[in-house]
């Protein structure tokens, strides 16, 4: 039997802060876990988004904070829908070899997330037409989901659940462990402090929003808050790494947007193929490409009732990163990680890393230059756009004066 124990955690770090921190060492507490790795999104996130920090930086931060070994989600899912990005996050650290998945909620309760798990995985006629019948109504997505759920099982609770960010995330891992037949145990781990969407940095646990907010207003003159919302030697990793006097925030996208949508338009591209650009939406961005208003604001201008601003955000951010439909399903096919690519570890994460050698199902990447000659073409395919993600990334911050090393000539980091 292997002695060593391995934990998971699947997560952005946008930034990495003092919630994060206590979520790793619960981690450790409750589970045992001799490592904890961490399966991180690379310079654009979830949410349709660049990251407020690179991702180097992040990583750093991240190790700095108690993590021993992260490792990057390919871009194609990092920006895509809490279904894929959960799939992919699971597929990586199982293949990987890790024992147990953890996760935040807000809920802590297992039995109610994995019981909404069941049902959304299960997609029976019953749920389906509770579904399409509040759809029908006018309800959003998520809301017509949370109302149900909460018919089907006449329990109120799981549609407030189903209302909460990372409890929507927890529901897709769980529902992603049970599609993947993996052996993987889940730990869900209570959110503690600030909700997801609170915007202010109040007592020591704010939300990773907030903090984006307080650096959005004036990184430096509020070094000392921002102090008490990240952990010491995270805190020192991001002034070494020199990020700290140029965040990225959605806006700083905008030029670069506007180029790509009036070159796609010039050109007679079919907007409708790229991922979450459904044809109705391509129509409607079409039509206001001469407005020029920032990202953010062409954002709000397309967003409805049946299109959120995070669904929206994702879909011009395809566009402006060349992300298709047919990308996707291709990465898909490959099932959802075709490699792990190291960002960093540390250096007494040693027996870790010989595990992984030893047990991974998937190519390890460390050296961009051997990974040619490791990886099919289709897997290769993905890891580009990896690159080229970056690059685009690195772009922006050349852009506010802060020039890092490319993805070809960039190291791993070893603390």
């Amino acid at each position: 039997m292997d002695p060593i124990k391995t934990a998971g955690i699947i997560a952005e770090y946008n930034p990495f802060h003092n919630g994060h921190q206590y979520q790793i060492e619960e981690i450790r507490r409750q589970t045992g876990a001799d490592y904890i790795i961490a399966a991180m999104s690379g310079d654009f996130v979830q949410r349709g988004e660049p990251a407020i920090f690179d991702k180097y930086t992040r990583a750093r931060m991240a190790l700095c904070g108690g993590a021993d070994l992260i490792v990057e989600l390919p871009a194609v899912f990092a920006t895509a829908s809490a279904e894929d990005f959960a799939s992919c996050g699971v597929a990586l650290l199982d293949s990987l070899g890790t024992d147990i998945l953890c996760f935040g909620s807000e809920s802590g309760n297992p039995t109610h997330l994995q019981k909404a798990a069941d049902i959304l995985g299960g997609e029976s006629r019953e749920w389906q037409d509770l579904l399409q019948a509040y759809l029908k109504q006018g309800e959003t997505y998520p809301s017509a989901r949370s109302l149900a759920v909460a018919e089907l099982t006449k329990n109120p609770e799981l549609s407030t659940l189903l209302a909460s960010p990372n409890n929507i995330l927890a529901v897709e891992y769980l529902k992603a462990l049970k599609k993947q037949k993996s052996s993987m145990v889940p730990v869900t781990i209570q959110r503690k402090g600030a909700g997801y969407h609170d915007t202010k940095c109040s007592g020591p646990y704010a939300s990773a929003s907030a903090i984006r907010l307080l650096l959005k207003q004036s990184p430096e003159s509020l070094r000392e808050e921002l102090c008490k919302q990240i952990p010491p030697a995270a805190f020192d990793a991001l002034q070494k790494e020199g990020a700290l006097a140029a965040p990225v925030f959605p806006d700083d996208l905008t030029e670069l947007f506007q180029f790509r949508l009036l070159s796609a338009i010039h050109e007679q591209e079919d907007l409708s193929r790229f991922a979450d650009l459904s044809p109705e939406l391509a129509s409607r961005l079409t039509r206001q490409v001469l407005q020029f208003a920032p990202f953010s604001e062409q954002i709000l201008q397309l967003k409805t009732k049946g299109y959120t601003y995070t669904r929206v955000s994702r879909a011009l951010l395809h566009l402006l990163l060349g992300i298709t439909k047919e990308q996707t399903n291709q990465a898909r096919s490959l099932g959802y990680a075709p490699y792990a690519r190291i960002l960093g570890f540390k250096k007494s994460a040693g027996p870790l890393l010989s595990r992984i050698r030893r047990q991974s199902r998937i190519p390890l990447i460390t050296k961009t230059a051997d990974a040619a000659k490791i990886l099919t073409p289709e897997a290769m395919k993905v890891l580009e756009t990896d690159f080229y993600v970056s690059h685009v990334y690195q772009s922006l911050l050349a852009s506010r004066g802060r020039h890092i090393r490319n993805e070809y000539t960039k190291s791993v980091i070893v603390l």
